[in-house]
């Protein structure tokens, strides 16, 4: 019975940590340390340790030597890699999706879709509806073992920052929604596939241009041009 609760507690305390991560309360590069999140979690630091080892596994948490643990700031590979691995689980969640989605599954990502253009300006409402609308993707692939590897890709992405609001990327992931959701109405697995895999490729190239922007790129040598 002991072991049990242990194991809950240790759960619980996974559990909410992660959720605090992707709802940004603990965003990323903030340092962190097992008293303070057990202060702020009103758990005893074994459940937390155990939460820490789970997260560090999974990405969600960086331990470097002499600067401690804190919550992981992606760099340009990580970036690169999350999007690469969005690409192809989305791809084969769309594609399974057009071949098991109820039509209610459809009728609800469509009802979300529509709503997004009263949202084009308000980035937390519209990163909200965003979430839900990729979650119902996932749930209507029908597949627990994609929906498990999808969770723990969506759980990474939400390391990084929103940019729908930002440089029209709004108005133009409404525009690949509404061809996803064709396909999907039509039970075109490969369209489907396809409009999800150009969905990812969109919002990488927008993010690696503000990653550019907010660490800056490397100058070439002097007298070289673009190849």
């Amino acid at each position: 019975m002991e072991g049990n609760a242990q194991f809950g507690r240790a759960q619980d305390a996974y559990q909410r940590v992660r959720e605090a991560i992707r709802d940004g309360t603990l965003p990323p590069g903030v340092r962190l340390t097992e008293t303070d999140l057990a202060a702020r979690f009103g758990v005893s630091r074994t459940p937390i340790r155990q939460a820490i080892a789970r997260l560090e596994a999974e990405g969600l948490l960086t331990h470097e030597p002499r600067r401690g643990l804190s919550v992981t700031r992606p760099d340009h590979s990580q970036v690169v890699e999350l999007y690469v691995m969005r690409e192809i689980l989305e791809g084969a969640a769309a594609r399974l999706a057009a071949q098991h989605a109820s039509e209610t599954e459809i009728d609800a990502m469509e009802e979300l879709v529509a709503g997004e253009v009263a949202l084009f300006a308000d980035a937390p409402r519209l990163a909200a509806v965003n979430q839900r609308l990729h979650g119902l993707l996932y749930l209507a692939a029908h597949n627990r073992y994609l929906l498990r590897s999808l969770e723990q890709l969506a759980a990474t992405m939400a390391l990084l920052p929103s940019l729908l609001t930002i440089g029209g990327r709004a108005q133009q992931a409404h525009g690949e929604h509404l061809t996803l959701l064709a396909a999907l109405r039509a039970r075109d697995g490969e369209a489907a596939a396809e409009a999800a895999k150009l969905h990812a490729r969109a919002a990488q190239r927008q993010r690696l241009a503000w990653l550019a922007d907010l660490s800056g790129v490397p100058l070439a040598a002097p007298g070289a041009g673009p190849a």
